[in-house]
Parts: C-alpha cells; structure tokens; sequence
C-alpha cells in the first residue's frame, strides 16, 4: 500500500506544493510521488520546513542543549509550530487507463492526497524517460540537481539499474546535445 506523505495546498498546470503531515516526512529531492483522483505523477522539487504562522519566525532554542534531540524533547511545542511542505514538478498523468508522460489537462485539486510511490511504481513509470525534458524545462531554480536526483532515485527501483543509468544517459544527451556543458554536469551528479 502506497504511505501517503501530504496534501496538496497549491496548485499549478506544471506543479504542486503539498504539506506534510509529519514535520520530518517530506520524501526526499528527487523522489517520485502521486495524487489520486485524477492520478497525476511528479517529482519533488523542493522541501522546505516553515512555521505555520509567518508572524512567528523560527527562534534558536539549543544554546544550552547538549544535542539536537535535546532541543526537540525540551520543546515538545515546535511539532505543533512548523510544518514541512514539498514542491513537486509534475512529470505525467494516467489518462484512459494509461500512464503519460506530459502535463496533463488539468492540475491535481487542493486537498488532494499525495503518495510517495512504490518502488515498482517507480521502475514502471521511470521505464520511459519522457519526464526528463519536462524537469529539464520547468523553470526551476535548481533543475538540474532535480534531474540527477529523480534519476538517482529511480535507478535503485530497476532491476538493472546500470543499464537505467545508461537509459538516462543516452536520452539526456539527446535532449541536451546543444549544451554539453549542461548534460556533463547532470551526468557527474548521476555517476555510480
């Protein structure tokens, strides 16, 4: 059964933000998650631990801990005060039954469950890498280090995952063969 990590509290055509439910469950950069209802697959592009209330900035509370856990236990309130949210690119969508790799019609609705997927979710999804020109072109600040991530993670779900790599490879190089600058520094991020 998929462990289900959020909701969606915003929501665009190319992405969505999800807060978590644990302070310290947000999947990690790269990963591959879904919503249901309509089943929209992304990867997570961001992760970020906030207050919930802006007008309370986060204060320094360990200058006489001996340990982190020691500020936690000694601040049992900072659970109820902090949240962590995760932005996630969206990378596909099910659509008839079918699994497409490009944005779908529309977004995944606020309030939506996300899911963090399997790894046999991931190795069938992850099989076709239509995705990565989607992550490469979606404006974030950082994609680059998102694409490595997402491949990084995905190649531990395959059977093979020398040959997932070497998949990887093969279609970064097409998608970026006018900038090998770009595909050189993805690749040393992906780099067993």
């Amino acid at each position: 059964m998929a462990r289900r990590v959020g909701e969606v509290v915003e929501s665009t055509s190319t992405s969505f933000v999800a807060q978590c439910y644990q302070l310290e469950g947000a999947p990690a950069l790269g990963g591959l998650v879904r919503t249901d209802s309509p089943d929209i697959y992304g990867v997570v592009g961001r992760v970020t631990t906030e207050p919930l209330d802006s007008a309370r900035p986060v204060l320094a509370r360990g200058e006489d801990a001996e340990s982190e856990e020691d500020v936690i236990r000694d601040n049992p309130q900072l659970a109820r005060l902090l949240t962590s949210r995760f932005e996630v690119f969206i990378a596909g969508h099910v659509e008839d039954g079918v699994t497409r790799q490009y944005l779908p019609p529309r977004p995944p609705r606020v309030h939506s469950f996300v899911y963090a997927c399997s790894p046999e979710e991931v190795s069938q999804f992850t099989a076709r890498l239509d995705l990565l020109r989607l992550l490469l072109n979606s404006g974030a600040p950082h994609a680059d280090e998102i694409v490595g991530a997402c491949i990084r993670q995905a190649a531990s779900s395959h059977a093979q995952p020398a040959d997932f790599l070497a998949h990887a490879g093969r279609t970064l190089a097409v998608e970026l063969s006018a900038d090998v600058a770009r595909l050189n520094s993805i690749l040393r991020r992906v780099a067993p």
